[in-house]
């Protein structure tokens, strides 16, 4: 009995300690699972992560090389071993086999950039560029733009140094939870990732050591390359600021000579001259000074110009002498947008308002003038005008330099027994009233230029003048009127100069007559001419008896 206890007791015993061993051995075999399933999700993301990276790409471009290469190498060899055996079948394999050396050394060709590099041309920085020879103001701001793209250059190399090294710590990660998932339970596929990423993560750490040192050299570099820049920068920006000084020592020179011959010379025309020549002079000194300042040899400059400009000039005269008229009008403010001027070429006059002036024409919109009533009979027509006919041509400004009145003249004619003093009086009172306003202007215009030009007679109130024609006496009233309309003040005073010489019995207005008297009454007539027209009778005409 006490022996079925025991073998009972040790039953009991045994079947606990076994179920204990099993509990232990799922526990361990649960735990294991966990373990391995958090190494597979990490492994996971950094796959994830890697999967679009472009240097695991290029990495992978390169094996492809490698890989090629290899089979390149088999190819040619078998290529070459079955080329020396006899017969046709090992000649159309050679033949084969040389046909595929073609198409690898093709696909080589297309992959050549990672013959040398695990990551192609990237693992070269960007050239430096030439430095650009600052040798006038304009260079400075291509200089800028060069130093800037040598910064974007050296930054773009240092970050792909930063993505390496994120790439390459990402790799030694994996690499770590292989050999903690491998360690967990030895796979062979595990073990071939592992060697695998191992010499993946060697060739990327002599790429790292190889762009961290090109990329410390680059750097420097760079830094030489910008210091020297930015020294010839300061160095063209001091001879600029000295070349401005010169030029601001000249232009105080002008300014004071033009207020001691403005102190010291009393005539006009001298004091005009002068200020001609004082400009003329510091022109030409600027011009000198900045040429010899940005031209290393002047006399090539000068043969050169003297060959390119006879060619050109015989090809392009018009255009080249427009460009010049432009350069001539817009430094001498000769003619003006707005201003009205009249252009006279083979007979033809058009007087109109500048619209516009571009480099090789004035544009021109006709207005009603006393020359489109006279002469051209239309009118509101655009004119384009070269600007070389400043040069050939005569080009009257009716407006220069503020002006906003011309002399106009309304003529009328009276009888050789009319009293001339008395019409000539009435003629000036009419035009004096009518036009003071225009003079009141022409006056203040004329006080202003008379500060710049040489006027010897600026008096611009009306004048009157009176001459013995052929055939009676000319009454010529001359006054100050508006340069943009001339018609209408013109209209104004010859009619009330009209009404005023009807009104007086002892003023008779002349204008072609013709009388006729009877030499006897079988009604033949002797006719006297009056004047060179033949008219009808005049209305002042004496009746005939």
């Amino acid at each position: 009995m006490k022996l079925i206890k025991y073998i009972f007791i040790l039953i009991c015993i045994f079947t606990f300690i076994h179920a204990e061993e099993s509990t232990d051995y799922f526990l361990k075999t649960n735990l294991k699972e966990k373990a391995m399933g958090v190494l597979q999700v990490k492994i996971n993301e950094i796959n994830e992560e890697l999967k679009d990276n472009i240097w695991i790409t290029r990495y992978n471009n390169y094996l492809t090389y490698r890989k090629i290469e290899k089979e390149l190498k088999i190819i040619k060899k078998d290529a070459k071993k079955y080329g020396r055996w006899k017969g046709e079948k090992y000649k159309e394999l050679s033949y084969q086999l040389y046909n595929k050396v073609k198409i690898k050394e093709n696909e080589l060709e297309l992959i050549s950039e990672y013959k040398d590099s695990p990551i192609g041309k990237h693992i070269k920085p960007i050239r430096i560029a030439k430095v650009p020879l600052i040798s006038n103001p304009f260079i400075i701001v291509e200089a800028f733009l060069y130093i800037q793209k040598l910064k974007e250059n050296k930054s773009l190399y240092k970050d792909v140094l930063n993505q390496l090294n994120e790439l390459v710590d990402n790799l030694n990660s994996k690499l770590t939870y292989l050999i903690e998932f491998n360690n967990i339970e030895i796979h062979d596929s595990t073990t071939q990732q592992i060697d695998k990423l191992k010499q993946e993560l060697k060739d990327f750490n002599m790429v790292v050591d190889i762009v961290s040192t090109t990329g410390d050299v680059y750097a420097k570099k760079i830094d030489q390359v910008v210091q020297e820049t930015n020294e010839n920068i300061s160095s063209e920006i001091n001879h600029i600021f000295e070349l401005l000084i010169t030029i601001l020592l000249l232009f105080i020179f002008a300014v004071i000579a033009k207020m001691a011959m403005k102190k010291y010379v009393v005539d006009d025309y001298k004091h005009y001259t002068g200020n001609k020549l004082i400009n003329f002079t510091f022109i030409v000194l600027t011009i000198i000074i900045i040429l010899f300042s940005y031209i290393n040899n002047a006399s090539y400059l000068v043969t050169f110009l003297g060959f390119a400009s006879a060619g050109i000039a015989i090809a392009l005269k018009d255009w080249f002498m427009s460009i010049f008229g432009w350069i001539s009008i817009m430094l001498s403010g000769s003619i003006n947008p707005g201003d009205r001027i009249k252009v006279q070429r083979n007979g033809i006059e058009v007087v109109g308002d500048v619209l516009d002036i571009t480099l090789l024409k004035i544009a021109i919109r006709e207005d009603t003038t006393l020359t489109s009533y006279s002469k051209n009979r239309r009118t509101g027509r655009i004119f384009f005008i070269p600007n070389n006919y400043v040069f050939t041509d005569m080009i009257s400004n009716y407006t220069f330099d503020g002006m906003r009145t011309v002399w106009d003249v309304v003529d009328v004619n009276i009888t050789f027994d009319s009293n001339h003093k008395k019409a000539v009086s009435l003629a000036k009172a009419v035009a004096t009233n009518h036009a003071k306003s225009y003079t009141e202007l022409a006056r203040k215009r004329l006080q202003k230029m008379r500060k710049k030009y040489v006027l010897r007679n600026s008096n611009p109130e009306p004048r009157v003048f009176a001459f013995a024609e052929t055939y009676g006496i000319a009454i010529s009233v001359w006054f100050h009127t508006n340069s943009y309309a001339t018609l209408g003040l013109r209209s104004v005073i010859g009619m009330e100069i009209l009404d005023a010489f009807k009104a007086e019995d002892d003023i008779t207005i002349a204008y072609p007559t013709q009388t006729l008297r009877v030499v006897n009454s079988t009604s033949q007539y002797q006719a006297e001419h009056l004047s060179p027209q033949n008219t009808t009778t005049g209305l002042f005409d004496t009746p005939t008896k």
